[in-house]
């Protein structure tokens, strides 16, 4: 539960810090007498309690802020990036055997200085979107299975599918003694022999779509991810990158938040 004021303010004070109006401010809340309203009004939470004294300062590196209840990114530099990872690429920053990598497509982010972690992996025959971010506490929120993040796939699969093996996929299929819990399943189209198949996860063990599709005696030929949470892969041609906007990155911020409360530092 959190606290209001007083004591609770102090505990967030960092003499060495900015003022959070200051920061609020430039996180793009009004000017900093709008933002003094905001934080009198009790309407800020720092690092999960209410803050209400306007002297207070924090280090918004680390700090974890929320306005009425959302969270605002207020970390200087934070940086998220969209990739549509190709066929045949390693998710890794870097492959000793040469392979194609990662690590390649976004090498000279890294030489600028930039340090990212990919959020997740695709293994190397699937496509699709893959996140990298310079917050390693956002990956880690983002990939374990207790923040239950949904990952859609659109997978093409021999030979076609019908609605009884549909049933099947939408019931959880038994992976590793584990079922796979399929949140959406939706059967997109057949033709020639092969379906195309959407379906939504929220797990990411090694190759689990494809094993799940073996394990019902369907070969997967192409598989594509299309969204992360609240970030679709769009238009995005194979090998692009795009960095996500703010509001794009609040939104991610707000699925692993609204999933599990506030971080506890």
């Amino acid at each position: 539960m959190s606290g209001r004021g007083g004591d609770a303010a102090g505990e967030v004070r960092d003499s060495q810090g900015v003022r959070l109006q200051k920061v609020l401010a430039e996180a793009g809340l009004g000017s900093r007498r709008r933002c003094e309203e905001l934080i009198s009004a009790g309407r800020v939470e720092v690092d999960g309690r209410v803050v209400d004294r306007l002297g207070t300062r924090i280090d918004p590196a680390i700090a974890v802020v929320h306005v009425d209840g959302e969270r605002l990114v207020v970390a200087p530099g934070v940086v998220v990036l969209a990739l549509n990872k190709p066929r045949g690429v390693l998710t890794a920053m870097s492959d000793e055997r040469g392979k194609p990598c990662v690590g390649d497509l976004v090498g000279d982010r890294i030489a600028a200085g930039g340090r990212l972690f990919h959020i997740g992996r695709l293994d190397a025959d699937t496509e699709g979107l893959l996140l990298l971010a310079n917050d390693g506490d956002l990956a880690h929120r983002l990939t374990h299975p207790s923040f239950g993040v949904a990952k859609t796939y659109v997978a093409e699969v021999r030979p076609a599918m019908d609605r009884s093996a549909l049933r099947r996929l939408k019931a959880g299929v038994p992976v590793d003694d584990r079922p796979l819990v399929v949140g959406e399943a939706k059967l997109v189209s057949s033709a020639g022999g092969r379906s195309l198949v959407r379906l939504s996860i929220h797990e990411g063990r090694n190759r689990i779509v494809r094993r799940a599709f073996e394990a019902l005696g369907f070969r997967v030929d192409s598989l594509v991810r299309t969204s992360f949470g609240p970030i679709e892969l769009g238009s995005l041609p194979p090998g692009g990158i795009r960095p996500l906007n703010p509001t794009e990155i609040d939104r991610l911020y707000g699925s692993v938040d609204s999933a599990s409360g506030v971080r506890t530092m």
